[in-house]
């Protein structure tokens, strides 16, 4: 009986202490799960990566799920902090000087990022039909290759942790960050650290000398042991179940490629916004990135995948299979600039597809302002790929691109092509005849081979100071600009004082791709220079050459200067004033007539 009590209160001691134990064990996981918020592992690892492919077929019984994480949508929507649901942050006043000089070391707020959570969530912004869409059960593992050169911390480890977070962990084969030689010390042993003992799923390749975008992409490629390549910029945010809908068709035929939409992080609030509902993709005759409207079929279901001409370039998902069998990137292409158009033009042409994806969105930080880096080659390097791409595959319209920048591509040698038509022949790839009429068939009429005159161009001068003319003042992309002494050549000037009054009926710097864009109908509304998107509405301008005035808009404001702060902004138009009149250093009177007449009729119809 004495045996039995001592062996009870021993029982008795073992169950106080493990309960004890299990209570301090479950404390201590709950309080790391508010700070870690990557998602346990819900199903197993993928069985086999690289095999999804060249395996037993998949899909055989078309079975589809609902992939969404509604644990990590639940969290996401309880959080709370500086730029969480993607609303807009700031910073002190009293912080303003160091915040401007981590803004022009990276064209973005780099101090508010700092402030905001690599964790933080961002608004689900999909087409309502999204969240009930559902999409095939057996997907391709994914490594997603992100290369960077001197990014900031922050926005590097957000961009991992947004596709850790919001991703199916079966999915994810890896996250492969390839530093394409930064010199910052925090992007070395800093980082391996991090990762290593923070992220296991993450990998660090460095390169120890810079190869450029498109050296890095190969790089990271190279080294992926994923089904699919998905490529991400450093500073981009996955949003909600973003990767399912992307690999889908890729899934159905591994010839295809997809993109996302992509959102905008604004960079000097970090706010998270839609950019628009979708547009496809193109070119002009001088490789700017430009884009076509939607087809009505596309427009009447908003939610589907839409077949897209061209990338933008910077995100997008191809299987493993397919990239390789088209040569990866040409090695030839040096840094940046034309692979989007090599890679799109060769999976159309060879057999492939290529299509934007509504329910899948990223957001991506568009640089503001920034120091200028050293060119890494001292060359046009541009050009040189320009030339490479439309050798290989533009067949005749590559002289269309030549007659527009004649000084550019005349002698140029474009290297050795051999490797890269011998693809062209072993793929047996169609014409760009055929891309241009039935992919881009609508490419032409919009964005013409050779461009109908502008209807102003040269010097804009103030009649009400005569010695001011509007200048870009250095702007780029998202600046302002304003007034300075006028160029002594009003025709032609120099290119920060030449502009245009393009066909397009729009306001733009002359050989370049910024236009006038005014966003807000308030008194002295700002004018900022923005990348052109001949649409109209923010961007249409027009000259009225009776009264001198420049109208913004459908409801016509005009433009006026202020000779004291040496700015420009659209108000209420008045015929006394002064500064609201304007002279350019050209005028085509024919054109203006006949788009004066033209307007005129269109206004009776309404």
């Amino acid at each position: 009986m004495r045996r039995n009590s001592t062996r009870l209160i021993k029982l008795s001691i073992i169950f106080f202490i493990a309960v004890i134990l299990m209570v301090v064990l479950y404390k201590s996981l709950y309080d790391d799960s508010r700070h870690l918020p990557v998602k346990k592992e819900r199903i197993p690892e993928h069985p086999r990566h690289g095999a999804f492919f060249s395996g037993a077929p998949k899909n055989v019984n078309k079975k589809k799920i609902d992939w969404h994480d509604y644990e990590m949508i639940k969290a996401d929507s309880a959080r709370q902090g500086v730029g969480e649901r993607g609303l807009a942050g700031l910073v002190s006043v009293e912080e303003n000087d160091l915040k401007e000089s981590m803004y022009r070391a990276n064209g973005f707020n780099a101090l508010l990022s700092d402030k905001i959570s690599v964790n933080r969530s961002v608004p689900d912004i999909r087409h309502p039909k999204c969240k009930e869409k559902k999409y095939y059960s057996e997907l391709p593992s994914v490594s997603v290759i992100v290369p960077f050169y001197e990014e900031h911390w922050s926005t590097l480890l957000r961009t991992a942790y947004s596709v850790l977070n919001r991703s199916p962990p079966e999915l994810i084969a890896e996250i492969i960050l390839v530093d394409d030689g930064s010199e910052k010390t925090f992007l070395k042993d800093p980082l391996d650290r991090f990762v290593e003992s923070k992220l296991p799923k993450v990998k660090v390749l460095h390169l120890h000398e810079r190869q450029g975008l498109i050296g890095a992409r190969l790089a990271g490629a190279k080294k992926a042991t994923g089904d699919v390549l998905v490529f991400l910029d450093s500073h981009t945010e996955a949003n909600v179940n973003w990767l399912p809908p992307l690999l889908d068709p890729i899934a159905e035929n591994y010839r295809v490629c997809t993109c996302p939409f992509i959102d905008v992080i604004a960079h000097d609030t970090f706010e998270y916004r839609a950019q628009d509902e979708g547009a496809r993709g193109a070119f002009d005759w001088q490789f700017h990135y430009k884009r076509l409207p939607l087809l009505e079929k596309d427009k009447a279901n908003p939610s589907e995948p839409f077949a897209s001409p061209v990338m933008a370039g910077g995100l997008f998902a191809i299987s493993t299979k397919f990239f390789w069998e088209l040569g990866g990137y040409d090695p030839g292409l040096d840094i940046w600039g034309g692979e989007q158009y090599e890679l799109s033009f060769k999976i159309w042409q060879c057999g492939g597809a290529m299509y934007d994806i509504p329910c899948s969105r990223v957001g991506h930080v568009y640089r503001g302002p920034m120091d200028a880096r050293p060119n890494p080659r001292k060359v046009d390097f541009v050009s040189r790929n320009y030339k490479r791409v439309a050798e290989v595959w533009m067949d005749e319209y590559k002289n269309y691109l030549y007659e527009r920048r004649p000084e550019n591509y005349k002698g140029l040698d474009p290297g050795d092509l051999t490797e890269q038509k011998a693809v062209r022949e072993r793929l047996k790839c169609k014409p760009f005849k055929w891309f241009m009429e039935e992919v881009a068939f609508d490419l032409i009429k919009k964005y013409p081979p050779v461009e109908p005159a502008d209807y102003a161009s040269g010097v804009i001068q103030n009649v009400g100071n005569p010695h001011l003319c509007v200048d870009t003042l250095n702007a780029g992309n998202g600046g302002t600009f304003g007034l300075f002494p006028c160029a002594a050549d009003h025709v032609r000037p120099q290119k920060n004082q030449w502009w245009a009054l393009s066909w397009r009926q729009d306001l733009r710097q002359k050989h370049e791709e910024f236009c006038w864009d005014v966003s807000s109908s308030e008194k002295n509304a700002p004018i900022l220079l923005w990348h052109c998107h001949t649409q109209g509405g923010n961007q249409y301008f027009r000259y009225d050459p009776v009264n001198q005035w420049i109208l913004q808009g459908v409801y016509e404001r005009c433009v006026e200067g202020d000779p004291i702060e040496k700015t420009i902004f659209v108000n209420k138009c008045d015929e006394d004033n002064l500064n609201m009149k304007w002279k350019w250093g050209y005028i085509n009177e024919t054109a203006l007539e006949l788009w004066d007449e033209e307007r005129k009729k269109n206004d009776k119809k309404h």
